[in-house]
């Protein structure tokens, strides 16, 4: 019999694992392979953060599979070569692999499926990464949904697909010595911040999954928007975003842990199952209009005339606005590569609505530093956060920063975290410190870049400029 090629890509685990478990059923020996392609991993694609994680994930991945003997083949170059070379050395027919939905991803997977049926061979994948694939789920006049609720309404009516068993022992192994990388030969020199990732490796992400279950999830309704809480979130996106935690493992656990509907710690566990969706969500956004990727979801919005400078680009990318929990959000991204999801809607909004600066100026810097990069989420998240993209309410929702600094880190533990200049402030001014311009001369804090107030009307004006604003305002 001859064996399957399993391409790992962001499935880089052995339980519930869609291709790797079509593979295996089939009989035959499994070759795993990974193909560091630097095309999508390198900079300027992927940042430092993400790729350091990703290659501790396959480090983990490599002694997963061995333990059951079976050998993880580790590559680097284009996958359509790479892959071919592989048929030939084991005279495998079919490789098998789980769909990206990443326009990239998109056109090499056809490169590839391309490649394969020029020589008799064949691709085959499979839908992994999400539970409803891109047009699985569609309106009643069979268009893809846009808007996130009635998405969610219709995604919770379907039955979901069980995780699928462990990975067994290897059978029919390969014979031969198969040209293969270490891990530490694609492995990224790792930045300082790498002390501060998640634990890497599929067993990691159960086990985060497990103690998340046991209680966070249950206050994750009060506890989410609080910057200052180590664990009020889960922090399991960076193990979303490589594949060591499989989505219907995450859901059939959060079934498993959800109370009584009404009872203690069932809101929480229903916000959570949102913000699972939620990735569902921006991911079918990204399968079915992949020019979001680069451009406005509302094509209108492409005309808009972003009139923020260069430094006050570099400010907020320093964490040196003057508006002190935009500052410690920053800080805390380029420190840790890491940054809460209530922090990252305050920056993204105080970055296109106060600076006017482009949506994706921000989306491409947090690309680059964020350890749980993501496509389809951040394009998501940067455009809902800039009005640009799939939302009933957008461009109008304009945070002010420190109201939101106020309401959630209302004692400035999170800002005096990282912004040490801050930590003898009273705490009535920890939010809007250039209130006390001698207080502020002395901490040697830049006073705000920007006011505003004025910068509200300023973005109205820019977004009227290519719509009408909306009567309600």
């Amino acid at each position: 019999m001859r064996p399957i090629i399993h391409w790992f890509w962001r499935d880089l685990r052995i339980t519930d694992n869609t291709a790797l478990h079509s593979a295996y059923s089939r009989g035959e020996a499994i070759v795993p392979v990974f193909i560091w392609d630097d095309t999508l991993l390198g900079w300027p694609h992927t940042g430092s953060a993400a790729r350091t994680f990703l290659a501790r994930s396959l480090a983990s991945l490599e002694k997963n599979l061995a333990q059951l003997g079976h050998r993880l083949i580790i590559r680097r170059g284009s996958p359509e070569v790479e892959l071919l070379r592989l048929v030939r050395e084991t005279g495998a027919t079919e490789v098998h692999t789980n769909r990206d939905y990443e326009p990239q991803s998109v056109v090499r997977e056809q490169r590839v499926a391309e490649a394969l049926a020029a020589n008799g061979g064949l691709l085959r994948s499979y839908k992994d990464l999400v539970v409803w694939e891109g047009r699985e789920i569609l309106t009643g006049s069979e268009t893809p949904y846009t808007v996130y609720t009635p998405y969610a309404k219709s995604w919770r009516t379907r039955t979901r697909q069980d995780p699928w068993p462990k990975l067994g022992p290897a059978k029919n192994p390969v014979r031969g010595n198969l040209p293969s990388l270490s891990v530490a030969e694609v492995t990224p020199s790792a930045p300082p911040a790498a002390v501060h990732y998640p634990l890497a490796g599929e067993h990691a992400a159960l086990e985060s999954l497990k103690a998340f279950l046991l209680s966070g999830v249950f206050k994750y309704d009060t506890a989410r928007d609080f910057p200052a809480l180590t664990d009020g979130t889960s922090r399991l996106s960076p193990h979303l975003r490589v594949g060591t935690l499989g989505i219907r493992t995450a859901f059939a656990r959060l079934t498993s842990a959800f109370p009584a509907e009404g009872g203690p710690g069932s809101v929480g566990c229903r916000i959570w199952e949102n913000e699972l969706i939620w990735r569902e969500f921006y991911n079918q956004v990204l399968a079915n209009f992949p020019q979001v990727a680069t451009a406005c979801f509302r094509s209108e919005y492409d005309r808009l005339k972003w009139s923020g400078t260069r430094g006050q680009f570099a400010a907020w990318c320093a964490g040196q606005t003057g508006y002190p929990i935009v500052d410690a959000a920053m800080r805390c991204l380029n420190a840790t590569g890491w940054m809460h999801n209530r922090l990252r809607m305050i920056v993204a909004s105080f970055l296109t609505k106060d600076l006017l600066i482009s949506w994706q100026e921000g989306e491409r810097y947090f690309y680059e530093h964020l350890v749980d990069a993501d496509l389809a989420a951040n394009t998501g998240g940067w455009q809902w956060s800039a009005g640009t993209g799939t939302d009933a309410a957008p461009y109008f929702r304009i945070f002010n920063p420190a109201s939101q600094g106020a309401k959630f880190d209302p004692e400035g533990e999170f800002i005096r975290r990282w912004v040490p200049e801050l930590k003898g402030i009273p705490t009535d001014l920890i939010q809007t410190p250039s209130e006390n311009p001698l207080l502020l001369a002395r901490c040697k804090y830049p006073a705000p870049i920007v006011d505003h107030a004025v910068q509200r009307g300023r973005c109205l004006a820019m977004f009227k400029a290519v719509g009408e604003v909306p009567s309600k305002l």
